[in-house]
């Protein structure tokens, strides 16, 4: 899978991360992203401050910025586009998963299924 991202941003969201690091009372490596189980769906996205790569986590370089991606979280975000919105009443990222089969009403969690080993290694 050389080559292959795991997850892209948009500009909106790497924009919104470049923000966030440079306004970070430490120094930051990039942005930890990460699923969990939880909320009336099944799922939530986490994201938290990365100061370093951990082991297993697989690194994403889009538009200068770095994602860190939990090892557990690889199969559930695999295609995934992040993105940063702004509304009259929230700003927020969101996820554009093409492995969320639902979501909650009030967005807070989702329902994914993990990308299937078959599915991985098939030709694209």
């Amino acid at each position: 899978m050389s080559g292959f991202k795991v997850m892209s941003l948009t500009d909106a969201a790497a924009d919104r991360i470049k923000s966030i690091m440079a306004d970070a009372d430490r120094p930051i490596a990039g942005l930890r992203v990460g699923v969990k189980n939880g909320g009336c769906a099944g799922m939530s996205y986490t994201m938290e401050y990365a100061e370093a790569r951990k082991a297993g986590e697989d690194a994403v370089e889009d538009k200068g910025v770095t994602v860190f991606i939990d090892p557990k979280a690889v199969l559930f975000l695999l295609g995934t586009e992040m993105d940063f919105q702004t509304s009259k009443l929230s700003s927020q990222f969101v996820f554009n998963n093409p492995n969320q089969t639902s979501a909650c009403g009030c967005g807070e969690s989702v329902a994914i299924t993990p990308v299937s080993p078959e599915r991985l290694h098939a030709p694209a």
